[in-house]
């Protein structure tokens, strides 16, 4: 006898694809964005290595937008699985790194031609061009100024870029005639911009609407020229120090541009120079000059006395390939741009303790 109909099973039917809409977005309704630390906690790194007491601690590594995220459920998994995970966006070749008064890092990608912009708090992600046809030449360097603006060096097009309360597009800043400029910093008492320009081989000194009041320097090897400088800090009493690249070493000026000292000469030894990039100061004075042939930071005291070196050529957390940008935070911490490893590292400076 053939069985009726009703007593054959059923095949199943496959949920609907808003059923499983409905699931997804109710699990990650429910799974908030945690607090705390995007990094790895995990990988412990302290230099000097074995020391009782640490100088520079390994914070964690920023690769792209996928870092900003939670760790998935697996029904978050599920979801991707069937509609498919968004794409990150990576960097390409980040040149130098800022950040600005609140939780936000900013990551000049040459070659992406573009800023990135991550919020550590929100844990959200944007992308700033210029305005207009929206694309950099070459952008190189870049600096938060106490306006609240992003300031962004773009060697190739020679100009320097303003991006205004938080605006995604930026504007080209002042009328100073710049061939190729590399580097850039606001001097946070006076709001004056200092931009090292490769091209004129000079230290030129702006506004803050970018119209020119000083240029320092011109090619040659004595103290006060330049050969090909690089980059631009400024100190807290407002002492400027130009990393002059092809002079294998760091020039200090007065607030007056007065040339000071020099630091560093060319060698392969500690305390030497072989193809100096960036440089940053820490609360407490001491100078960290990136070289981007030895792959490390050398850290220097006021005087320029040698005291520690960090970093060494590879992919692993603490090692570089071609690092080119670096920044200290109000919080000290220290932020590189490791730049043919597509990342920015992150390091803590850890002062002596007040007695």
């Amino acid at each position: 006898m053939q069985p009726r109909a009703s007593d054959r099973q059923r095949p199943l039917r496959p949920w609907p694809r808003s059923a499983l809409v409905a699931i997804v977005v109710a699990t990650a309704a429910g799974c908030g964005r945690p607090a705390g630390s995007i990094f790895d906690t995990t990988v412990d790194l302290q230099w000097p290595a074995g020391a009782e007491r640490a100088r520079i601690r390994y914070v964690g590594v920023i690769e792209s937008d996928v870092d900003l995220a939670p760790a998935r459920s697996f029904l978050q998994d599920l979801g991707a699985a069937v509609f498919g995970a968004a794409s990150a966006h990576t960097m390409l070749t980040p040149f130098d790194v800022c950040t600005d008064d609140g939780s936000r890092v900013f990551v000049c990608d040459s070659n992406g031609q573009l800023v990135h912009v991550f919020d550590l708090d929100r844990r959200t992600y944007d992308q700033w061009r210029p305005a207009g046809d929206g694309v950099f030449a070459q952008p190189v360097s870049i600096a938060w100024d106490p306006a609240g603006r992003l300031l962004v060096a773009d060697s190739v097009a020679g100009t320097l870029f303003a991006f205004h309360a938080g605006r995604p597009h930026g504007e080209a800043l002042g009328s100073a005639a710049l061939a190729r400029p590399c580097g850039v910093a606001v001097d946070r008492r006076t709001s004056r911009i200092y931009v090292a320009d490769a091209g004129h081989h000079a230290e030129v000194v702006l506004d803050a609407a970018g119209n020119e009041i000083d240029r320092i320097g011109g090619r040659g090897t004595t103290l006060g020229k330049f050969n090909y400088p690089t980059n631009v800090a400024i100190d807290r009493d407002g002492r400027v120090y130009v990393t002059d690249t092809l002079n294998f070493r760091v020039q200090v000026f007065e607030p007056d541009g007065r040339p000071l000292r020099q630091i560093g000469s060319h060698g392969d030894l500690p305390g030497y120079f072989s193809r100096p990039k960036d440089l940053a100061l820490d609360a407490d004075g001491h100078l960290y000059v990136i070289d981007a042939h030895f792959e490390s930071v050398q850290i220097f005291d006021s005087g320029g006395t040698l005291l520690l070196s960090f970093g060494e050529e590879g992919t692993g957390p603490g090692q570089f390939w071609l690092p080119s940008g670096i920044h200290i935070d109000s919080n000290q911490r220290i932020w590189i741009a490791d730049s043919y490893n597509r990342r920015v590292q992150v390091f803590e400076y850890l002062p002596e303790a007040s007695p």
